[in-house]
């Protein structure tokens, strides 16, 4: 997989404090494929609509909502858009007492899954919105990951994707450039002699690892797993292969060395990723930092929180996890849906939900939801209306037209159980207090629970 080098990027632009003065060629996108026209029409739809959801950030909720109600007026929307942590608290809560809003936010698999039986089955809503076809419109893994986790012999899909991303490192341009490495790692050893480097070179933390956050953690064991043994993860899943199978241990073994050979920061147990990594990358204190495709949202030009590293993303370089000795010879792409939303079953506003869930998707709400860069569009043909230069451009095709296409790997596990065993391995591992191969014995043990 072709990585832009930082060489070829810093020849695009200057990079660093006078990178506003660049002179980058800004563009627009190509036009939205938006639905125009459905059995459900919006602007005959009335009443008050709720949603939650940690994603798309609340500001982009907001542009999200104004564009829809240029459509409607007659619909109130109430949003509540609060941190993942939080409102997978709140979700839980509410689902408890039998109150989940009208439209709420999910992840495929282990958080659908826990939802499943309060939410509506949304293929008549999607057939209403898109036609028959519904399903050819978005992008396959969207579709593939929808109903990730079902029970045998359900097809139903409990929510639709918004959003998809990928799973990957960022690069803090400058700092590389600092330490003299012009393009990112694609091999563990070039990952740790890198590391070495930009500690020799600069202040600012090598390599940032937010792994207070349990979906972190995860994340980053998955990209390891699959570089170790490139599926094999899944089949554990699925009861066909064991979850102490050697080589998923193994890939154990490498998450390990990340706290054993000192290539995290210190502490990183006890850093989460919002606020305090995104803070910190975004005033150039960490040189490598694990999020994915929806760091693209803090070039948005509406944040107030943007920095200079962030207009045009001149500051920063995509890359994948690199390989681990002895498994794949490239690096693996993890993915899929990254926002996708439901409906309760106990919504008293079916047709307006519907109508707001098809706007967001694929009308003018889609449409001002991937202005902002927010994340990589579930619905084909949905592009920005505005790039602030070329780079912007170059990094948004890398993702949707190389990357997003190629993504083979699921990143999230299928039940809630195995996502908690997983998260809690990774901590025991990371802390010292358990070796990897008892780490990996506690989530076979919950499988066999489960099973």
């Amino acid at each position: 997989m072709r990585l832009l080098s930082l060489r070829t990027a810093l020849t695009v632009c200057a990079v660093g404090s006078t990178m506003l003065a660049a002179g980058c060629g800004a563009g627009g996108g190509a036009k939205t494929n938006a639905a125009a026209s459905s059995a459900v029409d919006p602007a005959k739809a009335t009443g008050t609509v709720t949603f939650e959801s940690w994603s798309p950030v609340e500001g982009t909720t907001k542009q999200m909502v104004a564009a829809f109600k240029t459509v409607n007026p007659k619909v109130t929307i109430k949003a509540t858009i609060l941190n993942y942590p939080e409102y997978i608290t709140d979700l839980r809560t509410k689902a408890a007492a039998g109150s989940l809003p009208d439209i709420v936010g999910l992840q495929p698999g282990s958080v659908t899954q826990l939802y499943r039986n309060q939410l509506l089955p949304l293929q008549s809503c999607a057939q209403k919105l898109w036609g028959d076809d519904w399903q050819s419109k978005f992008y396959p893994v969207g579709v593939d990951q929808a109903r990730l986790g079902n029970p045998k012999g359900d097809e139903n899909f409990y929510a639709l994707p918004i959003l998809d991303q990928t799973i990957n490192l960022w690069a803090t341009v400058p700092l590389f450039q600092k330490a003299g490495i012009s393009q990112p790692p694609t091999t563990w050893d070039e990952f740790k002699a890198d590391i070495a480097k930009l500690r020799a070179s600069t202040n600012a933390t090598a390599f940032m690892l937010p792994a207070k956050d349990g979906w972190v953690r995860r994340a980053i064991y998955f990209q390891i797993a699959n570089n170790v043994a490139p599926g094999l993860i899944y089949k554990a899943e699925s009861g066909d292969a064991r979850w102490t199978d050697p080589k998923l241990v193994e890939a154990m073994s490498w998450w390990q060395r990340l706290f054993t050979e000192k290539i995290a920061q210190p502490g990183a147990l006890g850093l989460d990723a919002y606020p305090s990594t995104q803070q910190a990358a975004l005033q150039g204190k960490a040189a490598i930092f694990p999020f994915g495709a929806w760091w693209q949202q803090e070039a948005d030009p509406t944040k107030p929180s943007r920095t200079a590293l962030a207009v045009g993303l001149e500051g920063y370089e995509p890359f994948l996890f690199p390989t681990i000795p002895g498994g794949a010879s490239q690096p693996q792409l993890i993915g899929g849906i990254d926002v996708a939303l439901g409906i309760s079953r106990k919504t008293n506003n079916a047709d307006a939900a519907c109508a707001v869930l098809g706007d967001w998707i694929s009308g003018k709400g889609a449409q001002a939801l991937i202005n902002t860069f927010n994340d990589l569009p579930a619905y084909k043909g949905l592009s920005p209306a505005k790039f602030e230069n070329d780079r912007q451009r170059q990094i948004w095709e890398r993702f949707t037209n190389e990357w997003m296409p190629s993504v083979h790997w699921q990143q999230q596990p299928e039940t809630p159980e195995i996502a908690t065993a997983l998260e809690d391995a990774t901590a025991a591992v990371a802390s010292g207090q358990k070796s990897p191969a008892a780490a990996m014995k506690d989530v076979q043990a919950v499988a066999d629970t489960n099973s």
